[in-house]
C-alpha cells in the first residue's frame, strides 16, 4: 500500500481539521467529505484506493471513520501525517463535547438545558434501532443462502439478546460469534498461499492484537477497560458503543445515570467528528476534564496503532479467509446487539413526555426516512419546551 502523494503537514492538518468540525453525521458524512477532499478536489488519492481503504478498515475493531481519516493522511506523509490529520479530526469534536458535558453534568443547570437533554435522550432509542436495521441488509446479502443465513440469524438474535441481559460481557458475546463463524463457516479451510504467505498472515494476526495489548497495558483503572472496550473491541464501531459503555458506566460504577448516559450518547450524536467521543462523556463524569482526556486517548489510541503499524498489511488482510470468516459472524451479532440496546435504553426513560418524545423520533427515522442529526435537534428542541409547558425535565 504505497503512499500516493507528499502533502505538507500544515495543509493535512488545516484539512483535517476543517473535517472533524464540521463533519456532522457520523461516518456517512466523514466518508463523503474525505472523498471530495482527497479523490475529486485534490485528487492526492486514486478512486480505487480510496475505496479498498475504506473496505479494509471496516475490518479493523474502532471507529472505522477515524481509522479511515487516519490512514488517509498516511497515505500523503506517512506517520507525521498519520498524526496530525488523526488528531486534528478528533480535537474539534473533542473540545466541542467536553464542554457540551461540563455544562449538562452541571449540577444545576437551567431547566431549559435539562430539557434540552432530555429531549435529545428520548430519541436515542429511536437512533439505535435505526442504526442497527440500516446495517442489517448489507450484512445479509453477504452470508450465503442457506446454513450460513440461519447462522446469520442466529447471531443477530444472540448479539440482542446480550445487549439486554449480557452487560459488561457483551464483548465476549460478539468476539464469540465471530470466532464461531471462523470455526464452523470456513469448514477448516486453509488460508491461500500456506506456504509463501503464511508469514504474512501470521503478521496481520499479530497487527490486529498489537493495538489491544498494548492498550490494555495501560489500563490501570475501570475507566480505562471501558475506554480500552470502546476503541479496541468494538466491532463494527459507531453505535455498538451503547451495549458496552451502559452497563459499566451505569448500572457497574454509577458514573452515570440513565438519563444522563442517553444525554450523552445524543451529545456524541450532534457533535461533530466520531461518534465515540460519547466515552469522553463518561470519562468526563466519572473524573473530571482529565478523566474525558484519558477516556479518549485510550479510546483513540488503537486506531493510530493499527494504523501506523499495520497499514502496508491491509490489503492483505482484506483477503484472509479467516479474517472474512470471524466479520461474517461478528458483524451481524454487532447489529444485533446494536437494536438490542434500544431495549435498555427505552427503559432508562423517565417521564412520560420522553415516550412520546421517543415515539415521533421512531416515526422520523424508521417511517419518514430523515436524518439522525435533525431527529436529535427537533427532540431536544421539544425538550427544551417541556419546562415551559409545566412538564418536568430533570
Amino acid at each position: 500500500m504505497p503512499r500516493e502523494r507528499t502533502v505538507s503537514l500544515p495543509v493535512i492538518a488545516r484539512e483535517w481539521g476543517r473535517i472533524g468540525l464540521t463533519g456532522f453525521g457520523g461516518p456517512p458524512a466523514h466518508l463523503t467529505l474525505l472523498r471530495q477532499l482527497c479523490v475529486e478536489r485534490e485528487r492526492w488519492i486514486p478512486a480505487r484506493a480510496f475505496e479498498d481503504d475504506i473496505a479494509a478498515t471496516n475490518l479493523l475493531p474502532g471507529p472505522a471513520s477515524t481509522q479511515l481519516a487516519i490512514l488517509s493522511a498516511w497515505r500523503l506523509r506517512g506517520v507525521p501525517g498519520a498524526l496530525a490529520g488523526g488528531i486534528c479530526f478528533i480535537a474539534p469534536g473533542l473540545v466541542l463535547i467536553l464542554a457540551l458535558a461540563a455544562m449538562f453534568l452541571a449540577g444545576d443547570p437551567p431547566s431549559w438545558v435539562s430539557g434540552a437533554a432530555a429531549g435529545a435522550g428520548a430519541a436515542v432509542a429511536a437512533v439505535a434501532l435505526h442504526a442497527g436495521l440500516g446495517l442489517a441488509p448489507a450484512s445479509l446479502r453477504r452470508a450465503a443462502p442457506g446454513a450460513p443465513r440461519a447462522r446469520w440469524l442466529a447471531y443477530v438474535l444472540t448479539g440482542g439478546a446480550a445487549a439486554v441481559c449480557a452487560g459488561p460481557w457483551l464483548v465476549l458475546v460478539l468476539i464469540g460469534a465471530g470466532l464461531t463463524e471462523t470455526a464452523v463457516g470456513r469448514g477448516g479451510a486453509r488460508e491461500p498461499g500456506r506456504a509463501g504467505g503464511g508469514r504474512a498472515g501470521g503478521r496481520l494476526w499479530l497487527l490486529l492484537a498489537a493495538a489491544p495489548v498494548a492498550t490494555a497495558a495501560a489500563s490501570l483503572t475501570a475507566l480505562t477497560w471501558v475506554a480500552f472496550k470502546v476503541g479496541a473491541l468494538s466491532y463494527g464501531g459507531g453505535f455498538v458503543i451503547i451495549p458496552l459503555m451502559r452497563a459499566d458506566a451505569v448500572d457497574q460504577h454509577g458514573w452515570l445515570t440513565g438519563g444522563e448516559f442517553l444525554n450523552a450518547v445524543a451529545l456524541g450524536q450532534i457533535t461533530p467528528g466520531p461518534v465515540v467521543h460519547t466515552v469522553a462523556v463518561t470519562g468526563y463524569a466519572a473524573a473530571g476534564l482529565a478523566g474525558g482526556l484519558l477516556a479518549a486517548a485510550v479510546a483513540f489510541g488503537p486506531s493510530f496503532l493499527l494504523i501506523i503499524l499495520g497499514a502496508r498489511d491491509l490489503e492483505r488482510l482484506r483477503s484472509l479467509p479467516s479474517v472474512q470468516a470471524f466479520f461474517l459472524g461478528a458483524g451481524p451479532a454487532v447489529i444485533g446487539a446494536i437494536c438490542g440496546s434500544a431495549v435498555p435504553l427505552a427503559l432508562a426513560l423517565g417521564h412520560a413526555w420522553q415516550a412520546a418524545v421517543l415515539g415521533l423520533a421512531g416515526l422520523w427515522l424508521l417511517v419518514l426516512r430523515r436524518g439522525v442529526v435533525s431527529a436529535l435537534l427537533l427532540a431536544g428542541a421539544l425538550g427544551a419546551l417541556a419546562p415551559l409547558a409545566g412538564l418536568p425535565a430533570g
